[in-house]
């Protein structure tokens, strides 16, 4: 077994997947393309604004010859299909020139990969921008993609183009892989790269400031369902005082103390 740093880390994914063969690799799997590329670009963002919100991409590359741009993005929790969705959709505003062509040059294809849970529980999922005849057939007009990855529901019937990459990076979330369960030699640079006893001291310092965000957003996350929670319970002792109840069945009602009630007069 070999011991890892977890590819559940913004800098530990992208220090992987930012090696340019590893990210060809991975490429020609998950979409089919053989991309022609001399460079990855990390935070990767554009200087015209688009929209309200600042895009950053973390791992981005162009491949003039073939005419398509290809996106992967690291994700770690909630609000995952929209958010890149938007992404998305920047990446292809950004190429308009003018009114009188709408047509971008390049192709885009995002590819997101989620290393935390997902309510649906499926292992790919993909949004093909085509449009289709209302038999279901596509017109080849346009071939922009987004494929969602989780590598938390890979399971046998996993695709086996996907499955070797789905099943190491959830395997890397333990924090130790067993390396002669794969054979892609892509695989093995992966997990060469992210070897625990290699990893950096700032390496090391921006996995734990992740750590921290995100304990950070789940303790602020159930603060507020608790906060929302005691706004509904106040809500109810009003109504119910203002039908005339003693504050007695109040309390035993809502779980609240007298004096709490009798503030809320």
């Amino acid at each position: 077994m070999k011991q890892v740093a977890s590819l559940q880390y913004g800098v530990i994914f992208k220090k992987a997947f930012s090696n340019l063969e590893i990210f060809k690799a991975f490429v020609k799997d998950i979409i089919g393309i053989e991309l022609e590329i001399d460079k990855i670009e990390t935070e990767k963002s554009f200087t015209q604004k688009i929209g309200n919100i600042k895009v950053e991409f973390d791992l981005y590359a162009e491949d003039l010859k073939n005419r398509v741009i290809v996106e992967i993005q690291h994700q770690n929790g909630s609000d995952y299909y929209d958010r890149f969705l938007h992404y998305h959709c920047v990446a292809l505003l950004e190429q308009a020139e003018n009114y009188r062509n709408y047509r971008p040059n390049l192709t885009v294809y995002t590819i997101v990969v989620l290393t935390s849970a997902d309510k649906h529980k499926t292992d790919v999922a993909v949004i093909d921008f085509d449009p289709k005849d209302r038999y279901g057939n596509g017109l080849n007009e346009i071939k922009h993609k987004i494929i969602y990855l989780s590598p938390k529901y890979v399971t046998d019937d996993t695709p086996e183009v996907y499955r070797e990459w789905l099943s190491a990076i959830k395997e890397s979330l333990t924090g130790q892989i067993e390396e002669s369960n794969y054979h892609r030699p892509e695989l093995q640079t992966v997990f060469d790269l992210i070897a625990k006893n290699l990893v950096s001291p700032e390496e090391k310092y921006w996995m734990i400031e992740e750590y921290n965000f995100e304990s950070d957003k789940k303790e602020r996350f159930a603060d507020g369902i608790k906060e929302g929670g005691l706004k509904a319970t106040h809500t109810i002792a009003q109504n119910l005082l203002a039908t005339g109840l003693e504050i007695e069945t109040i309390a035993q009602a809502t779980g609240l103390t007298h004096a709490e009630i009798e503030n809320l007069r």
